[in-house]
Parts: structure tokens; sequence; C-alpha cells
């Protein structure tokens, strides 16, 4: 995925978007010694059938009618797996989760969301992290986990107004 042009926004074959990120997920549990059990992998299967987040009812409810179970744990348990693992991120504003695009790399995104439909991009954000790392430091407080979500409108959902007003 491009820092300059996130997939969840442009028209793309997600087919295989989806397949490339759930076989770097797989590469990646096996890489790291964990297990993807058939509800793990059924849950990374559901995050990534789309570029919105969901929240873990809404998964549960999708693995019930697969047959795993309908009890909140199911749900929780694989998807705090998919996280701890790489293969998820867990959206604050959302509270939600969406399937990591890029298992196959160590990195620390920032989400784009769209206020409309819910679509979610992640992208790369070098500069931004270590600009907030920097200003934290300056005032003696050390950063220990940042998450970046910018709330907005997608190109589809836009109205054209790009002056950035209430940024």
């Amino acid at each position: 995925m491009s820092a300059l042009g996130p997939e969840a926004f442009a028209p793309h074959d997600h087919a295989r978007c989806a397949k490339h990120a759930m076989d770097a997920a797989v590469a990646r549990v096996e890489k790291q010694g964990a297990r993807m059990t058939p509800v793990r992998r059924r849950t990374l299967e559901i995050l990534l059938e789309s570029h919105r987040a969901m929240g873990a009812y809404d998964v549960l409810e999708r693995l019930s009618q697969d047959g795993y179970g309908n009890q909140p744990p199911v749900a929780y348990r694989a998807l705090d797996f998919l996280v701890e693992q790489g293969l998820a991120h867990r959206l604050q504003r959302l509270n939600a989760f969406a399937a990591c695009l890029s298992p196959d790399r160590d990195h620390a995104p920032a989400f784009l969301i769209c206020r409309s439909c819910d679509r979610v991009a992640e992208t790369d954000a070098p500069v931004l992290r270590a600009a907030f790392r920097e200003t934290a430091a300056e005032r003696g407080f050390k950063v220990e986990r940042l998450t970046v979500e910018a709330v907005g409108l997608c190109p589809a959902c836009g109205d054209g107004d790009d002056t950035g007003a209430d940024a």
C-alpha cells in the first residue's frame, strides 16, 4: 500500500489485495511460531472482506453464522490474537477492528477513516509520528503507544471542499 494512495479509497482488485494480506498473515504467524486456528483464520477472512472496520459483535455474529459459537470471548480472543500478531489493528475512534493489509512488515500506520461510509485506509506516516514523539519528548513525555486516526471524507464521499477548515 502506498503512503500516497491508500488502496481502500482507490479502485483495485480487492480479491488480490485480500489474498496478499492473508498469505502474508499466515507466513507471519508461522514465522512467529504461533498458530492460526480455524476461528482466527475465519476472523481475519471476515475483516479482509472489505476496507471497513468491524466491531467485535459484528465479527461474532458472522462467526456464529459460520458455526463458531455465539459467546463474546470467541470473537474477542480471535481479535486479540490478530492484533497481538500484527494482523489486525484496533481503531479507537470506531471501537472496531480492521485487517492489516501489510502484515509482511512491521510498521506503525496512521488511519484515514471516512465519516460517511466508514471505509478505512491504512497509510504510513513516519514524519507525522516522529514529529509527535519529538513534541512529546520536549515536554518530558515518553510515548509508549501512538495511534493516529484522521476522520474525514474519502474521495467517493467527499463534497469537493478540500479546504481543511475543521482540521
